[in-house]
């Protein structure tokens, strides 16, 4: 299960990015991070930018609202996500994809 830390402006969470595939996809959880399939390469930070745009899409937030903390460079990525309720938004995600 993900840790999610409520913080004052919204809430902080591991994610492991599969860049390069076939489509955009949330596959499941993987130790403490959420898995997710980018189909952007991983060249130039175009993985990065589309991650930030899936993740937006999912928790219904701007993109301006979701942030790479750490792991600009690497699979394993902590991410910051600005919003009221953000930290329950992805929970359903991650019950939804148990299930």
């Amino acid at each position: 299960m993900p840790k999610i830390t409520k913080t004052a402006a919204g809430a902080t969470f591991r994610v492991r990015v599969q860049p390069g595939a076939s489509n955009n996809q949330i596959l499941g959880v993987q130790e403490d991070a959420l898995r997710i399939r980018i189909n952007a390469p991983p060249v130039e930070g175009k993985a990065n930018k589309m991650l930030i745009q899936f993740l937006a899409k999912h928790l219904a937030v701007k993109r301006n609202q979701v942030e790479i903390i750490s792991g600009h460079t690497t699979r394993i990525k902590t991410i910051h996500v600005i919003g009221e309720g953000t930290e329950k938004k992805l929970q359903n995600i991650i019950d939804s994809i148990s299930v």
